[in-house]
């Protein structure tokens, strides 16, 4: 089909918007690359340029040196398989019932389930009740009990379920399948597409969540990553970026020790994202068909 005047000209203009934007987003994380790998006299000049004038490596020799990142590393890698594998089970524990009509009341259940997406007790309450009440401060659980249930992500998984024909459900029943069997043997394998999106969904919000872990962790050694990267980027805490009792310059060498953190920090995330970046799409999609 031919396009018209008009259209290539709105075209041209979608190219080099894109083209733009696209800049505007990958100059900034670019620049942090070049800074990592500038040496400290090149970091502390700030002036534009697209590559260093000397490629350095002694930043990520001294971030990966650093003990902090590795158990960082390790403490976020137990919260997101801990927390995904709980958020799952209970998602679907929650989500199935909601998605039969015969359920009573499902109606006020569903009701007081959505309520909680936007009222919620509040910070001080959240707070009384993990480090007082219950005293999983300074655990892991106070990171992956309180996300436990995402709200959303239950009603994306209720209505994927509600999606799935009836008539499957009946005919295991004449078979004499439970509800526990059908959930385990039937609902849960054809719903594997919107699973893996919601588990997806869970471990990226793990890997990125720092908050929790300000309020109720209090070990260093217990810090997920983001927290330690905040400990050096924000905070410039010498302990965590490994400054501390060296004759490195904080003045000076700390930009090039930032930067190389927040790489170490965010590489593996952004090297996985689009490759599951359709399932995010694919999973909203599927779960949206029916409310």
């Amino acid at each position: 089909m031919k396009l018209t005047s008009g259209e290539k000209v709105f075209q041209g203009f979608n190219y080099v918007f894109l083209a733009l934007l696209g800049l505007a987003t990958i100059y900034p994380l670019w620049e942090v690359v070049r800074i990592s790998l500038s040496t400290p006299a090149e970091a502390s000049r700030m002036a534009f340029a697209l590559w260093p004038k000397e490629i350095s490596w002694d930043a990520y020799n001294h971030v990966l040196n650093n003990s902090f990142i590795w158990t960082g590393y390790k403490n976020t890698i137990y919260r997101m398989v801990l927390g995904t594998a709980i958020q799952m089970v209970l998602t679907v524990l929650v989500a199935y019932p909601l998605s039969r009509k015969k359920l009573p009341h499902r109606s006020a259940f569903t009701l007081f389930v959505v309520f909680t997406m936007f009222f919620s007790g509040g910070l001080i309450p959240e707070y009384l009740l993990i480090q007082h009440y219950l005293h999983l401060g300074n655990t892991i659980w106070a990171l992956v009990l309180p996300p436990a249930i995402n709200t959303f992500s239950m009603l994306i998984v209720r209505n994927y379920f509600m999606a799935i024909p009836h008539e499957i459900e009946e005919s295991a029943k004449i078979d004499g399948a439970s509800d526990l069997r059908i959930l385990s043997y039937i609902m849960v394998p054809l719903s594997i597409p919107i699973l893996v999106t919601i588990g997806l969904w869970s471990l990226v919000a793990h890997w990125n969540a720092w908050f929790d872990a300000l309020i109720f962790i209090r070990n260093g050694t217990d810090y997920p990553l983001q927290m330690v990267l905040r400990k050096i980027i924000i905070e410039a805490t010498p302990m965590f970026d490994g400054t501390a009792g060296s004759d490195v310059s904080v003045n000076i060498a700390a930009e090039t020790i930032k930067a190389a953190s927040i790489i170490v920090g965010t590489l593996p995330i952004v090297m996985i994202y689009p490759f599951i970046q359709k399932y995010f799409i694919k999973g909203v999609m599927i779960g949206s068909l029916k409310g």
